[in-house]
């Protein structure tokens, strides 16, 4: 009981000294009384150091005459966030454009390495197509009995010489038709392996001439075939054996096609059908102003020659190549004229042996 009464006396002073003596005196009321006529307050402050509101009409002026300026650094505020509400929205395509494809970012290659068998060269490194079989000489390094020679990616018979040398024998069916040849060398499981060299297959030369007639003469004998040259007007003759244009033989003369056989390629023949043109207006071998210009295989045309015997046309035979004529069928030479003008007799068309045929 007494520490109460303590208490409370405790708290009371506490009061008195944090509030003072007007905690207990008694309520003042203040009265106020609006002016009627409110006068313009100074703006400066006043003298016994209170803060007063400024008046409506000083308000009134403050906003009227002071200018407004606009200055967002001055002012400081946030920046404004992301709206979670707003997304991006690609626009509609258009119905005949093609997008562009984003470019990929192409890697640098690396380059192979290097093939673990070196292969340099091949002997001989030029063959001519329908030739027969032949060797083949393989030089380079790193060369051991497994490894193999493949010939346009076929294995062929290879023989090992030493670590730079290999022999591989090619048929003759591998080279029949012209062009480059694949030449390689590696082993079975394809572990080791060389680097391609190519062996070039060519086409053998051809006649640049043709076949157009020939004279066949009694029992075949000393038969002659007539060619005429790209470029020139005039045929030339050939007979069996003979050898035309440097290195192309005459090995055979029929009606329908000459045979010829290179002299330097024994394994290339070649036939040279009839020729035979087409039927129509001829071209002529003049041109304006009487000069000569260069017969075309098309553009040949023989001349007649009134001092030949007319004879029946051979097709494929110019009428001016003289023709054998049996005995008792000459024609009487002309009078008229000169002896070296009149048609000779080749000696070749005599081949009588005697029994009158």
């Amino acid at each position: 009981m007494i520490a109460a009464v303590v208490l409370g006396v405790l708290a009371l002073g506490s009061l008195f000294l944090a509030f003072g003596p007007g905690l207990f005196s008694k309520k003042t009321v203040v009265t106020v009384s609006p002016s009627p006529s409110p006068k313009t307050s100074n703006p400066t402050a006043p003298s016994n150091g209170d803060f007063q509101l400024p008046s409506r009409e000083q308000v009134d002026f403050d906003y009227g005459t002071t200018p407004v300026v606009f200055d967002p650094a001055s002012v400081y505020a946030p920046e404004p966030g992301r709206n979670i509400f707003a997304f991006y929205e690609p626009p509609p395509p258009c119905p005949g454009c093609t997008p562009t494809p984003t470019p990929k970012p192409t890697a640098t290659p690396t380059p192979p390495p290097p093939p673990p068998i070196l292969l340099t060269n091949v002997g001989p490194s030029n063959v001519y197509a329908g030739s027969g079989n032949f060797r083949l000489e393989i030089a380079g390094d790193k060369f051991d009995p497994t490894v193999h020679v493949y010939f346009n990616q076929s294995e062929v018979p290879t023989k090992f010489i030493n670590p730079q040398t290999l022999m591989a024998e090619i048929p003759a069916a591998m080279i029949a038709q012209e062009g480059p040849k694949q030449v390689i060398v590696q082993t079975p499981d394809g572990k080791l392996y060389s680097n391609q060299v190519m062996l070039n297959v060519q086409a053998p030369p051809k006649p640049t001439f043709q076949y157009i007639g020939m004279i066949s003469r009694k029992r075949f004998n000393n038969d002659t075939a007539y060619f005429l040259e790209q470029g020139k007007q005039v045929p030339f003759g050939a007979r069996l054996n003979d050898v035309v244009g440097g290195r192309f033989r005459v090995i055979s003369i029929s009606a329908d096609e000459a045979i010829l056989q290179d002299t330097s390629l024994a394994f290339s023949k070649h036939r040279l059908p009839l020729y035979r043109p087409a039927p129509g207006p001829s071209t002529g071998n003049q041109q304006p102003g009487g000069g000569r210009r260069t017969t075309e295989f098309t553009d040949f045309q023989p001349q007649f020659n009134p001092n030949l015997p007319l004879q029946q046309n051979i097709p494929g035979m110019p009428n001016n190549i003289p023709r054998y004529v049996p005995p008792g069928n000459q024609v009487p030479p002309n009078p008229q004229q000169q002896p070296s003008q009149q048609p000779k007799k080749d000696a070749d068309d005599d081949d009588d042996d005697g029994d009158g045929n």
